[in-house]
């Protein structure tokens, strides 16, 4: 991976890590389904207007813009109405990174070298220490919809590297426009109208904040950045980045929450770093041996 993308994906993901924040911030504010129809009520709209559709078909479109909007966002914003920390909802996202991973190599037939093998235990085991918290940072609901946001979260990654696109900020626009409507419904199945009316009555610029926060950086900018990533390099390469999401998480929950960092859940953060570190390791030493070549040459 070149150092400017390299850089681009850390970016990406600690503006994703830090976004755990800004979503607790507007689940306190209103309805967590209202408030993920509002996100991407504004990442489509006026956008979408102005922007050509993508070369791809409708179902294309409408499956990523569900998987995605509904699949991911939708689950995981309940997740942290229902008791997930923020902090803890990053990490818990995470578990895509390990599902991605045997996709690429089960489905894509990606190649997986023992480095990076070995690089999915540490992470794994770094997971695993964090799932047995029992600091009232997540709850059984509040995990079990995390965990439908990680699958769907794989699921997507899988569509983008089987479907030709062309132009990578169109395709994020226009999937957009499939996500705000069936929001809404769920919420009005599960809720009915009061949350509506209450949004109505009380809407409050926090948050808005919130929803123009997660339209606009996290999802336009942030998934147009990292799907193009996604297009260019290998899936088992570029899932091990995901797991920095949670460590910014984290760093946000503590900075805006004051979420405590026990040393549990230091060292579950570090053998995270250290999985994602071991992972790259391998490219690190092959382009120092391919200097070391050239130069003894």
């Amino acid at each position: 991976m070149k150092k400017t993308d390299l850089f681009i994906a850390v970016a990406v993901a600690c503006l994703w890590g830090f976004n755990f924040s800004v979503i607790k911030l507007g689940v306190n504010e209103m309805d967590p389904l209202i408030l993920t129809g509002l996100r991407f009520t504004f990442a489509a709209i006026p956008a979408v207007f102005f922007i050509a559709k993508p070369k791809v078909s409708w179902s294309v479109l409408a499956g990523y813009g569900l998987t995605f909007g509904v699949g991911v966002w939708g689950m995981m914003t309940l997740s942290i109405h229902h008791g997930v920390s923020a902090g803890m909802a990053g990490l818990i996202l995470q578990t895509s990174t390990f599902i991605s991973v045997v996709l690429g190599v089960s489905i894509l037939k990606e190649k997986l070298t023992s480095l990076r093998i070995i690089g999915q235990i540490v992470a794994i085991i770094g997971l695993g220490i964090i799932f047995t918290l029992e600091d009232g940072s997540v709850t059984l609901t509040g995990l079990l919809l995390a965990l439908v946001g990680a699958f769907s979260l794989s699921s997507i990654s899988l569509i983008l590297k089987k479907v030709t696109i062309s132009d990578m900020f169109a395709f994020v626009v226009w999937s957009c426009i499939f996500v705000p409507l069936p929001l809404f419904v769920l919420s009005a199945l599960l809720n009915g109208t009061e949350p509506f009316t209450v949004f109505f009555d009380s809407v409050s610029a926090v948050g808005m904040f919130s929803v123009f926060f997660q339209a606009y950086p996290v999802t336009l900018l942030g998934y147009w950045l990292w799907n193009r990533l996604i297009t260019k390099y290998p899936m088992s390469l570029m899932a091990p980045l995901t797991l920095l999401v949670p460590v910014f998480g984290i760093l946000g929950s503590i900075i805006f929450y004051n979420e405590p960092l026990g040393p549990n859940k230091f060292f579950g953060c570090f053998m995270i770093l250290a999985g994602v570190a071991i992972g790259f390791s391998e490219q690190l030493l092959r382009k120092i041996f391919r200097k070391n070549k050239k130069l003894a040459i």
